[in-house]
């Protein structure tokens, strides 16, 4: 009796539990179509986070793009950085409505087309990719590091974009019309209920 009231009482306990307090903070929310570089380009190299905080891995996503390329802020926000860091342009721009600390995306390389403090809306221009500087697989001739950082923790960028926007299609489920054929040659109608020899 004891298990049979827990298992009723439980689903009702969760459901009392507010979502922002099962939300983990550092996730961000998908609400941008938006890619950095054309219209759903490949990834050559996928996020890997380390696992300490100076161990090895990838604190973003690579996207193939070809220089000169025009790089976009997948959301609204004000650009917090706009020059070079270690010979590469870098472009930062601070999400609006992300939180306290907000979420910050990096663009790199990017001969910026914009300065620090200006407001960009989602899919404004922040400049155009630049020559890499070894940071592409070497299959890769170019491509656009973008990263997402909170305060100091490296999330993945592409959690960023909708499921519509990360995948070429939704799958869908297409109707089937007319009699399903059978063994023996017999037909089945999904239309009646009833299955008369």
């Amino acid at each position: 009796m004891r298990t049979l009231l827990g298992v009723m009482i439980l689903p009702v306990l969760l459901l009392l539990v507010p979502a922002s307090a099962r939300a983990d903070p550092a996730d961000p929310t998908p609400t941008s179509h938006i890619w950095p570089v054309g219209e759903r380009p490949a990834i050559v190299r996928d996020w890997s986070p380390p696992t300490s905080p100076y161990g090895p891995g990838h604190r973003g996503v690579d996207l193939a793009a070809p220089i000169g390329a025009p790089v976009r802020t997948v959301a609204a926000g004000r650009v917090s950085f706009a020059g070079q860091v270690a010979g590469r342009g870098v472009v930062t721009v601070e999400l609006d409505g992300s939180g306290a600390p907000p979420l910050r995306t990096s663009y790199e390389p990017v001969a910026a087309s914009v300065r620090k403090g200006d407001q960009v809306a989602a899919g404004a221009a922040l400049g155009t990719l630049e020559l890499p500087t070894g940071h592409c697989p070497p299959a890769t001739p170019s491509c656009l590091h973008w990263g997402l950082r909170r305060a100091t923790a490296y999330l993945n960028p592409l959690t960023l974009l909708t499921p519509t926007a990360r995948h070429p299609a939704p799958p869908r489920l297409l109707p089937l019309w007319g009699p399903l054929p059978l063994a023996f040659g017999q037909r089945f109608s999904p239309g009646y209920a009833f299955w008369s020899p």
